[in-house]
């Protein structure tokens, strides 16, 4: 039986079953591997503002050559930015950071804090 390659969410997206997350990724180094995922096939890519490297996951997600509208980018909002008047502001950071002008899916991070 061949592996599931994407999961087909309430909305009708498609969410590919696996991503390419960057947490902990150590600065400098983040932008190279965002490229080489991308271009080695994967199409999610995980980020989070707590992370601080989103500018650089931007960077990566661009020097990839891979269209913006083949990739599924996670966005996660952190614990402090929950407040119903501080979301919007969480999500316009990471879109500019990001330097995209949507996310295809934006998480609470950690919402049982």
């Amino acid at each position: 039986m061949p592996l599931q390659t994407h999961f087909t969410l309430n909305t009708g997206a498609k969410i590919p079953a696996v991503g390419f997350g960057t947490w902990q990724a150590p600065p400098g180094q983040v932008e190279k591997a965002v490229e080489i995922a991308l271009r080695s096939g994967y199409r999610h890519i995980d980020c989070a503002s707590i992370y601080r490297n989103e500018v650089e996951v931007g960077d990566g997600i661009r020097k990839s050559g891979v269209p913006r509208s083949d990739i599924f980018i996670t966005g996660k909002l952190w614990n402090t930015k929950h407040a119903p008047e501080d979301v919007e502001k969480g999500l316009d950071k990471t879109l500019k950071d990001l330097g995209t002008d949507y996310l295809d899916l934006f998480l609470m991070h950690w919402p049982c804090v």
